[in-house]
């Protein structure tokens, strides 16, 4: 999780009593902001892979009961973005597929002639259209179309068809619950993102850090003098607030929604890649602090300190948010 920044710390008292205060007001702001949101479409810039965008946000519009951000939330969940992904019950490909449903649902997406389980082209397609033939199962049923259809997905259309709805069944439902959250970290919102109730408590955590030298791998551990690297830091701090988040920066990048720039509050996480189109290549995580500055833990021989997010390498932020952080894939969790 290191980063060589050029961008010096800011230590000097005067800065950090502006930030002090630039913090108060954003915070203020923020509650103001707390009372609602726009319902979110499409696909939010740099939250599925480059390669992959094109596919999801085409076949996500196939039938009404699903959409791009849901159809992402559905291959993260399945397979990381991996396309040679293979579970021990022999799921396979990026949507993970058996071979019993692969045989009967599988399609040829891009037209060469070839149904091919490990190709994104025919694998993405082809979870788009089960869903939509098991939507059409369950199309008479009340209640959300997308939530029966992946009820359908998870238990089968006669269990959902039976319960006139979701069923009373724990997995189902938690299957319903997280595949449904996970895809509002996928969404482009058309309004504002609703302010972290717990973002106060985390930068109150991180604060308290400031001027620790970096460690990488650091947990903040009393073996490890309670030193931290990036992510270790960011972990620490939603931790402090009991949200419980992934260990690696990129697998931190989908535990809620992402703010637009101009939209940022304290506590969002801010993030930083090798490729701005492919939020896999994430290397680097601080905390926002507002005005533009984060909490950062940036690399060896340095000291956590506020630096500036606005670099070349900045991809986007992340609202966390408990039920986010809860629904991440725990196969995607280091």
């Amino acid at each position: 999780m290191r980063k060589y920044w050029v961008a010096g710390g800011v230590g000097v008292g005067l800065v950090l009593c502006f930030l002090a205060l630039l913090v108060v007001g954003t915070y203020t702001a923020a509650a103001g902001l707390a009372g609602g949101a726009g319902r979110a479409v499409g696909l939010a810039k740099g939250a599925v892979p480059a390669s992959y965008q094109p596919l999801v946000q085409k076949w996500g519009n196939l039938c009404p009961a699903i959409n791009p951000a849901l159809l992402a939330a559905q291959l993260y969940q399945e397979s990381g973005w991996n396309p040679k992904a293979q579970s021990p019950a022999a799921a396979q490909g990026i949507a993970q597929f058996i071979p019993g449903t692969w045989a009967s649902h599988g399609i040829d997406g891009n037209g060469d002639g070839r149904r091919d389980v490990w190709d994104p082209a025919d694998a993405i397609p082809s979870a788009a259209s089960y869903d939509c033939e098991l939507a059409k199962y369950v199309k008479d049923v009340p209640g959300d179309p997308a939530h029966n259809m992946l009820a359908a997905y998870n238990a089968g259309a006669y269990r959902v068809i039976k319960a006139g709805g979701v069923p009373a069944i724990r997995e189902t439902q938690n299957y319903v619950r997280i595949i449904t959250t996970l895809a509002k970290s996928f969404e482009a919102p058309v309004g504002r993102v609703p302010a972290s109730r717990q973002a106060a408590a985390a930068i109150t955590f991180a604060q308290e850090q400031l001027g620790k030298p970096y460690l990488w791998g650091g947990n903040g551990t009393p073996d490890q003098d309670g030193r931290f690297d990036c992510s270790g830091l960011t972990k620490a701090a939603y931790h402090s607030v009991d949200i419980e988040l992934p260990r690696v920066a990129n697998d931190q990048w989908n535990a809620g929604p992402h703010p637009k720039r101009d939209e940022l509050l304290p506590g969002d996480l801010v993030f930083f890649a090798h490729n701005l189109n492919d939020p896999r290549s994430i290397h680097h995580v601080g905390i926002y602090v507002g005005g533009g500055y984060m909490i950062n833990a940036p690399y060896t021989g340095a000291v956590i300190r506020f630096d500036k997010i606005d670099t070349p390498d900045y991809i986007g932020a992340t609202r966390v948010t408990e039920d986010g952080a809860k629904a991440l894939p725990r196969s995607n969790v280091a």
